[in-house]
């Protein structure tokens, strides 16, 4: 893995002793948030803009290169910020980051039940039908509300920060990366490009109403045609 572009370093500063074989601990450094409160959101796609291979999951098109930035990113991290939807098709557990599930409807996938106490929370808004159900299965005080019929994402990331979580990593889907965009609450877009074509109609890494977004590319890093990008919004 080799950077292609850098321009967060300052000019006579690089931040990595070989720019063309990155270690971990130089991925750490490149991937920096680079203030306390900073969201960003992790998504990958093929060259044609699939978000999604034959399985209709992220995983049957990321690769190593991709894992490694995503584990990086998972390192970096306060607090994991996830769609319930997506949440529950890629099958997500509990880890050691706390995970925010993002649902209007207040759903906790089967595989987030029974998870420990504080390890799982649910962002809903007031008027949620589900919003009775997550106190039950999360604990009152692991459900938050952000609004009344939707979730304000500005809200909550605020609240997320207030609460010593200013890095947050949201890993998607592509309904809440539109979302978070659109109501101004993401920084940055860190998006991995794999050398695949998989025609189809599959989701592209958005999906809702149009928006139009201009992005700022300050870091391009480059592994075997894999192109992995942190564009600032």
């Amino acid at each position: 893995m080799q950077v292609l572009l850098d321009t967060l370093a300052p000019a006579d500063a690089p931040r990595v002793a070989d720019p063309r074989a990155l270690t971990d601990e130089d991925l750490l450094a490149l991937y920096a948030p680079p203030q306390q409160t900073w969201l960003r959101v992790n998504m990958v796609s093929t060259v044609d803009g699939s978000a999604t291979g034959d399985s209709g999951l992220s995983g049957s098109i990321n690769n190593p290169a991709d894992g490694r930035v995503f584990a990086t990113l998972r390192r970096l991290a306060d607090v994991v910020v996830v769609g319930a939807g997506t949440a529950k098709a890629e099958g997500y557990s509990p880890t050691d980051t706390p995970i925010v599930l993002v649902s209007r409807k207040a759903q906790v996938p089967e595989s987030l039940r029974g998870a420990p106490a504080g390890s799982v929370l649910m962002a809903t808004c007031s008027l949620s039908d589900g919003i009775g159900e997550a106190r039950e299965l999360l604990g009152e005080e692991h459900v938050l509300t952000y609004g009344s019929h939707r979730v304000d994402l500005p809200a909550l990331k605020a609240g997320l920060a207030e609460r010593g979580w200013g890095h947050i990593l949201c890993e998607g889907g592509p309904h809440l990366l539109r979302d978070l965009v659109f109501q101004g609450a993401a920084d940055e877009l860190t998006a991995t490009t794999v050398p695949r074509l998989v025609a189809g109609s599959y989701p592209r890494i958005t999906v809702g109403a149009p928006l139009d977004a201009h992005l700022t590319l300050r870091l391009l890093l480059e592994d075997e045609g894999t192109l992995l990008g942190r564009w600032f919004v």
